[in-house]
């Protein structure tokens, strides 16, 4: 069980949201924004057709199925979750969070405008698991693309990791 969590419904405007510590991420992305050799939200070809989370410093953004309001979970725990059996796709990457202030966003929704939660400040491992469900309950666009929970699990690690994708889904949306 979490030790803390959020659940919450977010616009994934051009399918995707983020979770940052907004601070830090601003601070790299002042200094790197403008190198070519970086691809936006770290949105590699690989990272769409096979992570579906885009890694950057202080960030993550998660790929979604839909172009549309999503449900979503961040749940945070003491040390690492058991896997949810029913994800179609499981990927974990590290989260670097050096002022522990973690933001959800997306391209059309500011930081500060979206779900928040503070965390102790350091080095994070987040799972995020595509778990499939039912439309959220609350009006959509009602677009094309498979509903899912999309649960970010976070929990302190002791060193970096990478990124590992433990149980790969069906590439629906791509």
């Amino acid at each position: 069980m979490a030790d803390d969590a959020l659940t919450f419904l977010i616009d994934a405007d051009h399918g995707q949201f983020y979770l940052q510590d907004v601070e830090p991420y601003d601070a790299w992305m002042a200094a790197h924004a403008a190198d070519p050799d970086l691809p936006p939200a770290g949105w590699t070809a690989e990272a769409v057709h096979v992570h579906r989370i885009g890694v950057e410093p202080h960030s993550i953004a998660v790929g979604t199925a839909r172009d549309d309001l999503v449900e979503a979970l961040i749940a945070v725990h003491a040390s690492a979750p058991v896997v949810e059996p029913t994800a179609e796709h499981v990927v974990e990457a590290d989260l670097a969070a050096p002022t522990g202030r973690l933001s959800v966003s997306s391209p059309g929704l500011d930081p500060e405008d979206g779900p928040s939660m503070t965390v102790p400040a350091g080095l994070w491992r987040a799972r995020v698991s595509y778990v499939p469900s039912a439309p959220p309950g609350v009006e959509t666009t009602g677009g094309p693309g498979d509903h899912f929970l999309y649960r970010l699990d976070l929990w302190p690690a002791d060193r970096a990791r990478g990124l590992v994708v433990l149980k790969q889904g069906p590439d629906p949306w791509c």
